[in-house]
């Protein structure tokens, strides 16, 4: 939601108008790092379908702290995401160097509520914490466009 003061003007090239985003906090699985497991730099995170899928549901912004000892290298013959590229960021065509993990770590992470058309968050996640006490099965389903 974008927002004016009541007397206040649009005025070109200046910055008056306010913008509210609404945020909300949520789990989601790990499915993959972006740079080297020993000190991944953003968390690519996903939860399953009705079908049983690991679908992608966005990545994490540059991450405070390391999650490099909860993170177990996955087998990409088993990964779901196996053979999948991802964006190095908005608008680039570099793809990001990413490693593949077990998707067992369950994250917190505070999101916007704006999703794309495919149903994946549209702005980058805040990571939160860990969350070891609770298991992939106990996400939320992805739930896709709509």
């Amino acid at each position: 939601m974008v927002f004016k003061r009541l007397d206040g003007v649009y005025r070109a090239s200046a910055r008056g108008w306010l913008k509210y985003k609404v945020r909300e906090t949520t789990e989601a699985i790990v499915g993959a790092v972006g740079g080297p497991l020993t000190a991944p730099r953003t968390l690519l995170l996903g939860r399953y379908d009705t079908t049983g899928r690991l679908q992608y549901t966005g990545r994490t912004t540059t991450l405070p702290r390391t999650t490099a000892e909860l993170l177990t290298p996955a087998d990409p013959a088993q990964h779901p995401w196996s053979g999948w590229s991802f964006s190095a960021g908005w608008g680039t065509r570099e793809t990001l160097n990413l490693t593949l993990v077990r998707p067992e770590l369950v994250v917190e992470v505070a999101v916007d509520v704006a999703r794309d058309a495919s149903g994946r968050w549209r702005h980058p996640a805040s990571w939160h914490r860990a969350r070891p006490d609770l298991s992939p099965t106990d996400v939320t389903l992805f739930s896709g466009p709509g």
